[in-house]
């Protein structure tokens, strides 16, 4: 083999080795919802993440952060295993001292959907199948559970796919006094060692770790893996936070030189090439011409895919504007992907029709996967609409909103891609079942739906960075994935809020039936529109009946807030459950779901709950709020008669069946 072939040769492998030698670093010095996926109760409050709930009341509650790109930490080729270390600073903090627990961990997963339990599983697993989940992580556990064999109710310990700690140690800080943390987690793969370090400085880290615990974590960290927090309380007002964080993975090597077998950090080992009649003068010059050519080929690759970027750069730089605003999430999908998963967007594909144009189902066969595309009826009217939803719902992470998996504009086309839903939209389920012969939600279904959707808007109204106000809940926009769980969709009316502003009058939108009347009259959109309108589904879900109807055996238009408060009145409220129920749901159930309903629907809205308030009604973690007998009245009127409602509400139906 000529030397010329030979220089090819180290150099494509030198390309290969840069290739595969990726090692990750990033740093959080204060969070924002850009990469990173919320589940639970986890929320984003002025760059820092809050894991549980913030309450005055004690509550069981679970939530994970975790960074949305997996990391690899197995190269199969070369048989590595990366070393990785990290630094995060948290706090532990609590209204009420005496009422602690249960913790927070650091973990690794090849997960990135699963919630754990409240209480002592810390968020990691479900207390039902404790050992499904598979991790590793690094408690900080502010309770003693003899069920885990804790030591003591302020300890830090290491868990491998299971919450009886490999080993623990009781820590010498006071982990739930409120103050500011810094720890420190390093895994040296080579030393088979994981150290843990705790101090409430962040600027050294200590000499001595807290927790070392020799250990071969490689056969835990095949392929790839998701990295992130959790933390729960059962019973507690225990509030866990996290600050600021860096990770770091290192160590690979893809290929180690058979004179160094263990050297796992020297990335520049040159492989032996066999040469067929050489000598040893030949070899010498070989290996200077290695010395020499490696380096200005390494440059000189570097300097092509420079100029290659810069020009591609170039090429879109027309589109930059659009694509700056989105995060690394959502990806864009060519015209030509989605034109051919929907079949030229034929007719037959078509899942949903609305305001803002159709929605397909689109099946990409190459990646096994079906979605749901939003197409705009109007390019250019649609696109306010289409930017505000996409720069809304890209940066949102909730397990009860729908997903947004990417978007498209090109050739005029404005559309976004969705994760598909099963079950379609609730107001199908509720009013087309007894045409299709399908059978009808059942209680527990309907308690679940409320719950899911009081939660979505709780993270909207109280957890997001910057305040979310949907303005179009309806049953029509609330999407049932195949286990029937809520997913709020379409934020085409959406609009951001700086927290604790006053709000901004604009032109009325949304739709009959659901707007509160506050907003019909002066068109000032508020948490507490969102909250009046999720009144109305939810006496909708209880009571299967729509906004504005009417009566079975004439036409007589009904008001569903003021049929159901009438019963009220009346002392029947129980009578305005769905009788397709045929009494199938607990009596105090359906009484105080028709009843948060009545108050989240309240005419002035001043006497409407938040919807944190309500989720918490909803898991008993708080009494319901009384509703008075006698529906109140407002001194204004909308300016509309019942009869403008019902024709609006009419064309609504008609126009409007939007899956997304």
């Amino acid at each position: 083999m000529s030397p010329r072939k030979l220089l090819v040769l180290y150099f494509l492998w030198m390309v290969l080795s840069m290739a595969k030698s990726e090692n990750v670093d990033f740093t959080f010095d204060s969070f924002t919802i850009r990469n990173l996926t919320f589940l639970g109760d986890s929320h984003l409050r002025n760059g820092v993440v809050g894991l549980t709930r913030e309450l005055g009341v004690p509550s069981s509650s679970s939530g994970t952060v975790i960074y949305n790109t997996p990391l690899r930490f197995h190269d199969p080729d070369s048989n590595t295993t990366a070393s990785f270390s990290t630094r995060f600073s948290f706090s532990v903090q609590n209204l009420n001292p005496t009422s602690s627990g249960d913790g927070l961990a650091f973990f690794l997963s090849p997960d990135n959907q699963t919630l754990g339990s409240p209480g002592g599983y810390l968020g990691l697993v479900n207390s039902s199948q404790p050992m499904k989940n598979r991790f590793v992580a690094v408690e900080f556990d502010t309770r003693m559970d003899a069920h885990f064999d804790d030591p003591s109710d302020n300890h830090v310990g290491l868990d491998v796919d299971s919450l009886n700690s490999i080993a623990t140690v009781s820590s010498e800080f006071d982990l739930k006094s409120g103050k500011w943390f810094t720890a420190w987690i390093d895994y040296k793969n080579d030393l088979r060692v994981l150290n843990v370090f705790l101090d409430y400085s962040d600027t050294e880290k200590p000499e001595k770790p807290l927790l070392s615990v020799n250990i071969d974590l490689s056969p835990f960290l095949k392929g790839e893996m998701y990295v992130g927090f959790s933390g729960s309380t059962e019973g507690s007002t225990e509030v866990h936070l996290i600050e600021s964080w860096n990770f770091r993975t290192s160590g690979f090597v893809p290929l180690r030189s058979k004179s160094h077998p263990h050297n796992v950090s020297d990335s520049s080992v040159i492989p032996e090439i066999p040469i067929s009649g050489s000598t040893g003068k030949h070899h010498r010059n070989l290996g200077i011409a290695f010395g020499i050519s490696g380096p200005i080929f390494f440059f000189l690759a570097l300097s092509v895919f420079g100029y290659v970027s810069l020009k591609k750069w170039k090429g879109v730089k027309a589109e930059k504007e659009m694509k700056t605003d989105l995060i690394a999430g959502p990806r864009e999908f060519s015209y030509r992907e989605l034109y051919g998963a929907t079949k030229g967007f034929h007719s037959s594909r078509v899942i949903g029709r609305g305001a803002f144009g159709n929605v397909y189902r689109a099946v990409f066969v190459s990646l096994g996967t079906t979605s749901a595309v939003k197409r705009s009826r109007h390019s250019h009217e649609g696109k306010t609409e289409f930017l505000s939803e996409l720069s809304i719902i890209a940066c949102l992470r909730h397990k009860n909103l729908v997903q947004l998996q990417g978007w498209c504009s090109q050739k005029g086309e404005l559309l976004l891609v969705y994760e598909f839903m099963p079950n379609g939209s609730l107001d199908k389920i509720l009013y087309q079942e007894s045409e299709t012969g399908a059978v009808c939600l059942n209680w527990s279904h309907r308690l679940n739906i409320a719950t899911g959707l009081a939660s979505a808007l709780s993270y909207l109204h109280h957890e997001c960075e910057q305040q979310v106000i949907h303005r179009d809940i309806k049953t029509s926009n609330i999407m049932l994935d195949a286990n029937f769980n809520a997913r709020l969709g379409d934020f085409g009316l959406a609009r951001l809020t700086e927290h604790d502003k006053s709000p901004v009058s604009t032109l009325t939108a949304g739709t009959m039936g659901y707007l509160a009347p506050e907003y019909l009259q002066y068109g000032t959109a508020t948490e507490k529109t969102d909250v009046f309108s999720y009144g109305v589904v939810i006496l909708e879900v209880a009571c299967g009946r729509r906004p504005i109807d009417k009566e079975p055996s004439g036409q007589k238009t009904v008001n569903l807030v003021d049929w159901v408060w009438k019963l009220h009145g009346e002392g029947r409220i129980v009578e305005a459950a769905d009788k397709r129920l045929k009494g199938a749901y607990g009596e105090e159930d359906m009484r105080k779901l028709l009843l948060v309903g009545l108050r989240c629907a309240h005419p002035d809205s001043n006497e409407r709950p938040s919807m944190s308030r309500v989720l918490q009604i909803l898991n008993k973690e708080v009494e319901p709020l009384p509703v008075q007998r006698m529906k109140p009245t407002l001194s204004f009127t909308c300016g509309l008669s019942l009869e403008d409602i019902v024709s609006e509400e009419e064309e609504e139906e008609e126009g409007d069946d939007s899956t997304v």
